[in-house]
């Protein structure tokens, strides 16, 4: 069995020269990681919110609204956009502190 070695305390009236301990974060991601995550599920919620709409009232009525730009296109475009912006926060490694 090992032996550990005490240190001697400092005499009276030295300057103590230890810092304060650091607490230790043992989180998975960093600030940057969590930032990236919400800017793509703002992505994700803004797509599904342009999808919104386009239906009649009549339901014997076509409206040809659900065929325009920001439903067939611009949202799905926004929602992979905020799939992969998400991917990307989760996949990136921590900056080494």
């Amino acid at each position: 069995m090992k032996q550990i070695k005490k240190q001697p305390p400092p005499p009276p009236g030295a300057p103590v020269t230890s810092k304060p301990a650091q607490p230790v974060s043992n989180l998975v991601f960093t600030k940057k990681n969590y930032m990236w995550l919400l800017i793509g599920a703002v992505l994700i919620l803004v797509g599904f919110l342009l999808m919104i709409g386009g239906g009649s009232a009549d339901p014997t009525q076509f409206n040809p609204e659900i065929f325009n730009f920001r439903r067939l296109t611009l949202s799905p475009i926004l929602i992979l956009t905020g799939f992969g912006v998400v991917i990307y926060a989760i996949m990136k490694k921590s900056d080494p502190a």
